[in-house]
């Protein structure tokens, strides 16, 4: 490691543009994606706003520590599908209700009435070809100007992430899955 000394002079200049309903995306083959969203998300909350989250691979009646912790806090959280494709008995079923699910999201984005909609592990459904890319670009252009749209998933088309404000990257240096380390519960669920 290399020692450096703290910077003592501002790195950057307060932007002057106007404040707006941002793009976000948290995509890459790294652990974080979805744990940052919720991280906006709480913040959004914690500031009295807005807030709801839809999960593209939950099922309506999943129980993670998230859903539990996001109950008790009062923000909406919805499962809109059948878990993972691996999981699925009917990848048609899955589909449809990918495609459901968006209708609700897109209602929540384009009514202006939330802060924030994160939409995640969108990517899944959207690489399957589940969903039509192109009403996922028109409805982010065409949200509020207030509207904040936080999307989550690996491989996130091209195309959203050149529409995006933001794109962070998590990128994967070492997983204890790989090691043989199972998943833990209030680590990875």
């Amino acid at each position: 490691m290399e020692i450096e000394a703290p910077p003592t002079e501002k790195r950057y200049e307060k932007p002057e543009g106007e404040r707006r309903g941002l793009v976000i995306v948290n995509t890459g083959d790294g652990k974080g994606k979805s744990t940052a969203a919720f991280g906006l998300a709480l913040r959004a909350h914690g500031r009295g706003k807005a807030v709801k989250i839809y999960q593209f691979m939950k099922v309506p009646s999943a129980r993670f520590g998230e859903h539990r912790m996001f109950e008790q806090l009062g923000i909406p959280i919805e499962g809109l599908g059948d878990g993972f494709s691996w999981k699925s008995q009917d990848l048609e079923h899955s589909a449809q209700l990918a495609r459901d699910g968006w209708a609700r999201a897109k209602a929540s984005i384009l009514s202006g009435e939330l802060f924030m909609v994160t939409l995640d592990e969108i990517t899944y459904p959207l690489i399957y070809g589940w969903l039509p890319l192109d009403d996922v670009l028109q409805t982010l252009r065409e949200r509020p100007k207030h509207v904040h749209v936080v999307l989550t998933g690996r491989r996130c088309p091209p195309e959203i992430i050149e529409l995006a404000d933001t794109v962070t990257e998590m990128t994967l240096i070492k997983h204890a899955f790989k090691a043989g380390i199972p998943a833990q519960r209030g680590i990875e669920d």
